[in-house]
């Protein structure tokens, strides 16, 4: 698929909002497709989404700014693909925010969007370079130039993301490692498999072992396991070490069991191994494992940066990690990519970031921290209180530097 960039819209004879009366033309331009048409589809920048296709292979690519802008528009109206898809097709609105009124066809398919982000993510994964959150926050600081807001005042709080995984005890968890590797095996029609493997290739195989069995036989579960884990590792002799279902197997076996006197056992905590970052299901390899609030969590935790100002507040910026990441990095990783500013800036956070060692440099970049306890409900209260804060810092600053 070649690239190619969608620039602007050119009018057509049999555009969409040749048909709208007057009175339909002014209710469209009082709604928000018209802000965003004006003021932040112009603004997606393209070029760098170039890297995930080719230079002159194939028909050209969706316009990249079509799906950027459908991508936001989804998470603003609650929208699924099929709904985004369907609504640009039947819904003038839609169209005029995207640009797309003069379109014969809508460029969107049931695909398009979920071929996107693929894309990204394996760029992603390959390159550690994360084209949306490039081009998001772009768009956030656009918003908030739009909005009038400095970003000398900030909140920043995290949340925690489930991953969509099921829950499994470490039987399980070894179980479905191994029948994962052993249904690849059979699928790529792999001579020798030892005979007393085979049985978890089958589809009821699971409920047999688990399901059906008695508690009284958790110990003899778990041997048969650890026997089995031995012989199809064995089998396997490294000769499929690229294979997802291979990596995780072998992670499973060195998180989960421990070698003594020649024969498998299964890991305590006083082994070392047993930390927030193991395996939690091989479905979703990167989820980790935490507790917070009494609460136990499998996934991810996200980290938002919200700019505030007389006019309102915008998320200018965003972080996303595994959730044994806390609070604090957060907090250093965005002091350490922030760029000097001659004004003070001020950030309120909860209670739960914690003051990094290098405290001294807030000063010299002309930064307060408020860690308090932040009542989502009383937010507007907090920020009102970290306004006064920065006027106060602000004026210390100036009296410290006359």
């Amino acid at each position: 698929m070649s690239f190619f960039t969608n620039p602007a819209q050119q009018m057509t004879l049999d555009d969409a909002l040749f048909s709208l009366t007057a009175r339909e033309r002014k209710a469209l331009e009082n709604l928000w497709a018209k802000i965003f048409a004006d003021e932040l589809f112009p603004k997606i920048e393209e070029e760098p989404f170039r890297v995930l296709y080719c230079e002159n292979n194939g028909r050209p690519n969706t316009p990249i700014n079509v799906m950027v802008g459908a991508s936001i528009i989804k998470e603003l109206l609650d929208y699924s693909d099929d709904d985004i898809v369907e609504g640009l097709m039947l819904d003038v609105r839609l169209q005029y925010a995207l640009h797309t009124t003069s379109f014969e066809e809508q460029p969107l398919s049931d695909k398009s969007l979920q071929h996107f982000r693929k894309r990204c993510y394996l760029y992603e994964q390959e390159t550690g370079n994360d084209l949306m959150h490039t081009c998001i926050v772009s768009l956030s600081k656009e918003i908030a130039r739009v909005m009038k807001i400095s970003g000398k005042t900030r909140r920043m709080d995290s949340m925690m993301i489930d991953a969509n995984i099921k829950k499994l005890s470490r039987l399980e968890l070894i179980y479905t490692c191994i029948a994962d590797l052993v249904i690849r095996l059979k699928r790529e029609f792999v001579e020798g498999i030892p005979e007393s493997l085979l049985h978890y290739a089958d589809d009821n195989d699971f409920n047999q072992v688990f399901y059906y069995a008695r508690n009284s036989d958790y110990a003899q579960k778990c041997l048969q396991l650890l026997t089995d884990a031995d012989a199809l590792l064995a089998f396997c002799d490294g000769r499929y070490n690229d294979w997802k279902e291979y990596q995780i197997f072998t992670r499973c076996i060195r998180e989960q069991m421990v070698g003594e006197k020649g024969n498998r056992r299964l890991a305590t905590h006083e082994d070392g191994t047993m930390d927030s970052s193991i395996l939690q299901n091989p479905s979703d390899p990167e989820a980790t494992f935490r507790s917070k609030a009494g609460e136990e969590h499998r996934g991810y935790v996200a980290n938002l940066e919200e700019s505030v100002g007389e006019n309102g507040s915008v998320i200018t910026d965003y972080q996303f990690e595994q959730n044994t990441y806390n609070d604090s990095q957060f907090l250093e990783d965005t002091l350490t990519a922030m760029e000097p500013s001659e004004e003070p800036v001020t950030i309120a956070t909860d209670g739960a970031y914690p003051p990094p060692p290098a405290t001294r440099s807030w000063q010299k970049q002309k930064m307060c921290i408020l860690f308090q306890q932040i009542c989502r409900g009383k937010k507007q209260m907090i920020f009102m209180r970290a306004l006064s804060c920065r006027m106060m810092v602000k004026e210390s600053l100036r009296v410290r530097e006359a």
